[in-house]
């Protein structure tokens, strides 16, 4: 009888500690700053090869997303709540607002709530599919039911831990494409002046 007794308090103990989204995004809410290395890689339907990308990537909750792809080309993009940037290298910035293009400017204002697990985005957007992975591991499949995102992918699929360090994209024309994270940096936990300068456009 002892036995069964701790077994169900250990049962009961792993249950109450299970990771939830709630806790997902209020230690993603914590999170004042990351910045972090990611590597692209998008196979595309009729294409022998996958393509490769690679660059840094920096989030803050003051300013917003700030994507820099360093290799096979340079390219930045900028989002804010009331801006995308997208800059070639040394060209002038290409900005949108959602006045000029609502559905880019929705779409890629769902890219940065992502990020940061947005429930309320996330509730409005999609039907969701959270798991405890354990060992503090966590994953979100999430299948859109609003346009335009239902028009393009048949899932979009999360992984992290106390960090975000995988998105996989299905799309509906066959093409895959997953993005991994690594070397998070959430110190220092103000933007530098450097850093406060990238979302300056």
């Amino acid at each position: 009888m002892n036995k069964i007794i701790l077994i169900a308090l250990l049962f009961i103990s792993c249950t109450a500690s299970a990771i939830t989204l709630d806790d997902v995004r209020s230690t993603f809410a914590s999170q004042s700053v990351v910045r972090a290395k990611f590597q692209q890689e998008r196979q595309i339907s009729g294409m022998a090869q996958p393509l490769h990308s690679s660059g840094e990537v920096l989030i803050a909750k003051s300013k917003g997303l700030w994507w820099q792809q360093q290799h096979p080309f340079p390219m930045t993009l900028v989002l804010d709540d009331r801006h995308m940037a997208q800059i070639m290298g040394s060209q002038a910035p290409q900005v949108i607002t959602a006045d000029s293009n609502p559905q880019m400017f929705q779409f890629n204002h769902l890219l940065r709530a992502l990020f940061e697990a947005d429930r309320k985005v996330l509730d409005e957007n999609f039907t969701r599919a959270f798991t405890d992975q354990g060992n503090g591991k966590w994953q979100l499949v999430l299948t859109p039911v609003t346009t335009p995102l239902d028009k393009l992918f048949s899932t979009i699929t999360l992984q992290g831990d106390k960090y975000l360090n995988r998105i996989a994209l299905n799309d509906l024309q066959g093409d895959f494409t997953e993005i991994t994270f690594s070397d998070h940096r959430p110190e220092p936990r103000k933007l530098t002046h450097e850093e406060q300068q990238r979302f300056a456009f």
